[in-house]
């Protein structure tokens, strides 16, 4: 594909732009590889490239009514997908050095007594049984069968985005609920939840 704009590019964007399901499905069929490419470069990971690419088009499609403004959508959308996957890489980042800490920690931290650890457990298995029962699934195949998200979406029958916002809403609601109902230093619920 070349750099300039398609012929026909304005008027495919307007069409975005008044919600054209068809016209969105163009653009994301014109750019979605190359897209995928330029964001792999950047992260070196393909996963995180498909999940950059597809978070970029679901925020364009979202926000699509700021497409009429848009003059050169090629640059735009690199842009945009290039500002998400460098969040995505300083959270991962973030993410690593918090397991770090966590590692380097596990040594100072008081190894809580097995009556205490049967309490977290038991609070943690009563946290899942409050789900609800999509996220409930969702949250096990992960942490516990530890399967990826596309492998779950797969399985359930589900887009890839709802089974991330279903991930985090879960764990969301499982540490709410653990902190709620006993006083656990927040490296203990992190290391109970995550690992």
């Amino acid at each position: 594909m070349s750099e300039s704009v398609l012929p026909c590019e304005k008027d495919l964007l307007l069409q975005v732009a008044r919600g054209d399901e068809y016209a969105f499905s163009e653009l994301f069929k014109t750019y979605h590889q190359q897209l995928g490419t330029h964001i792999y470069r950047i992260t070196e990971s393909m996963e995180l490239a498909e999940e950059v690419v597809q978070d970029t088009f679901l925020k364009i499609w979202l926000n699509r009514e700021a497409l009429s403004n848009v003059d050169n959508f090629r640059a735009y959308l690199f842009v945009l997908s290039k500002n998400h996957a460098l969040n995505c890489l300083r959270k991962l980042a973030k993410q690593r050095l918090l397991q770090l800490h966590i590692e380097d920690n596990a040594v100072v931290l008081e190894t809580p007594d097995l009556a205490e650890q049967n309490e977290y457990y038991h609070l943690l298995d009563e946290a899942i049984d409050h789900l609800p029962p999509q996220q409930q699934k969702v949250y096990l195949l992960s942490r516990h069968d530890r399967l990826k998200y596309d492998e779950i979406a797969r399985k359930m029958g589900l887009s890839r985005e709802t089974v991330k916002k279903y991930l985090q809403v879960a764990t969301m609601s499982i540490t709410n609920f653990v902190q709620s109902n006993h006083n656990i230093a927040p490296l203990i619920l992190i290391a109970v939840l995550f690992l």
